[in-house]
């Protein structure tokens, strides 16, 4: 029940705090949050460093964290360590919802994407929108990526509805992530607040958005099913 509490209040602040529409957010966040995208380097270094791209909201963004302790700066510690030749761009958007990260996306393919990694939704639940629409956009997301870059591995991290909303609505919000990784052939991750949602140790004071110990759990949760992949796309 705690856990179920802490992910209702996660989500409502999780993703942007309070907006009524995808635009509505800390504009501080937001001028921090966007990437910058690596230049296109010449053909010999683009063969020996991968580029992953996260595409998320203000959990991926690390709203409230410094830059080097959210949970896409935690990753390239942990690939660092394995010895993987792989850049990570966190291109965390606070107050963004599935709509909105279809929106942007034509700007973060801008530069070279090998792997890219979709975090998005949480503001979907926290406003009950349609989880059909969350499938689509999510659908629509990947295979746009897939299109600009057809070798591209292609990702999306599971996320989950406020239970307040009810649990017929939670299944299906649920299901919208595994059906749009079978329809786009994208791998399914882990929840990103699995072990974290309801502790409050992991928490920052908002009950929310995790602290630098919740970001490294939720980055090695990720890295668990990421590094397979990451290990066959390197030389």
């Amino acid at each position: 029940m705690a856990a179920g509490l802490a992910l209702a209040l996660g989500l409502t602040v999780a993703c942007g705090r309070g907006g009524a529409s995808d635009r509505t957010v800390d504009r501080t966040s937001q001028a921090t949050s966007r990437p910058d995208l690596p230049s296109r380097p010449a053909a010999t270094s683009r063969s020996a460093r991968r580029t992953l791209v996260i595409e998320g909201t203000s959990l991926t963004a690390g709203l409230g964290l410094d830059p080097d302790e959210a949970w896409p700066a935690v990753l390239q510690q942990l690939i660092d360590s394995a010895g993987l030749a792989v850049q990570v761009v966190n291109a965390g958007l606070s107050g963004e919802t599935s709509a909105g990260a279809l929106r942007r996306l034509s700007w973060l393919l801008r530069g070279p994407v090998d792997v890219f990694v979709l975090e998005t939704g949480a503001n979907d639940g926290l406003r009950g929108l349609d989880p059909d629409t969350l499938r689509a956009n999510i659908e629509a997301i990947l295979a746009a990526v897939r299109q600009r870059y057809p070798a591209a591995a292609l990702a999306v991290v599971q996320m989950e509805a406020p239970p307040n909303l009810g649990h017929a609505y939670a299944q299906r919000f649920h299901a919208a992530y595994g059906e749009a990784a079978r329809a786009t052939g994208a791998t399914l991750l882990p929840f990103l607040l699995t072990g974290i949602a309801g502790v409050p140790s992991l928490n920052q004071a908002d009950g929310i958005h995790p602290t630098a110990a919740g970001a490294r759990l939720a980055a090695a949760t990720e890295w668990r099913a990421l590094e397979p992949l990451l290990v066959r796309l390197t030389p």
